[in-house]
């Protein structure tokens, strides 16, 4: 895909953006190790805030979804370079509904790793505790990102649990996946597949959107008070 193809759209400004943060990584190797150090300690806080959640069939496979697939300390190289070869055909050819949960799910992985960064240049050194981890949250400040974080979020999910009530949608993924894998674009459909396969659990009930959105809301709020007890036993 062409220079001009790949920074068109608002799909291709999000892959630029995501490849400047990369790109700052690939230059720095403390920097990724701090960034893969703190995205694991995360994704162990989720997976503990969150276990309820993990131990209910409807809800289990959605979590996993969020926590594997839209954050974590998972490598996404592959997929977002998936999405820079694909993007232009993508905004052309992808149903409204499943386009919409694409830049969504890449604006939240783009403001996310914005945040790892600012949190791991923060950090003070060391391992990773409570205490350090919301000195760093506080001190790297960008409160109004951490809540527009949250509505993307949910936002994604609640993209998803309306695009996969629609059968055409289901339709033309199934469709694409033939094409998809001879491109070479294996893994970005399976991204889509996997997060359309976890909502269609879910149905018409998405209690599980709105506890995400109170308890990380909740969460956010306290260290931005400095009150770190909803992290204990995370460090």
């Amino acid at each position: 895909m062409s220079a001009a193809a790949a920074s068109a759209g608002p799909l291709g400004r999000l892959i630029k953006r995501m490849h400047a943060l990369q790109d700052l990584e690939g230059k720095d190797p403390s920097l990724a190790s701090r960034l893969q150090e703190l995205r694991a300690w995360q994704s162990a806080r989720l997976a503990r805030t969150y276990a309820d959640l993990a131990t209910d069939p409807t809800e289990a496979p959605a979590l996993k979804f969020f926590l594997t697939d839209l954050y974590g300390p998972q490598d996404f190289r592959r997929r977002d370079h998936d999405l820079a070869r694909a993007g232009a055909i993508l905004e052309r050819t992808l149903p409204q509904g499943a386009l919409g949960v694409l830049l969504d799910a890449l604006a939240l992985n783009v403001l996310s790793a914005e945040l790892d960064h600012d949190m791991a240049r923060t950090l003070e050194p060391g391992p990773i505790s409570s205490a350090t981890y919301a000195q760093a949250y506080r001190r790297s400040g960008r409160l109004e990102d951490r809540r527009r974080q949250i509505e993307l979020i949910v936002r994604v999910g609640e993209q998803l649990a309306r695009t996969v009530r629609q059968p055409l949608v289901g339709l033309a993924l199934r469709a694409a996946r033939a094409p998809a894998y001879l491109a070479g674009f294996g893994t970005l459909q399976e991204f889509l597949e996997r997060g359309f396969q976890a909502f269609s659990r879910l149905g018409h009930e998405l209690s599980f959107l709105d506890t995400i959105r109170t308890r990380e809301s909740t969460l956010s709020e306290a260290l931005a008070r400095g009150d770190t007890n909803l992290l204990n036993g995370c460090s």
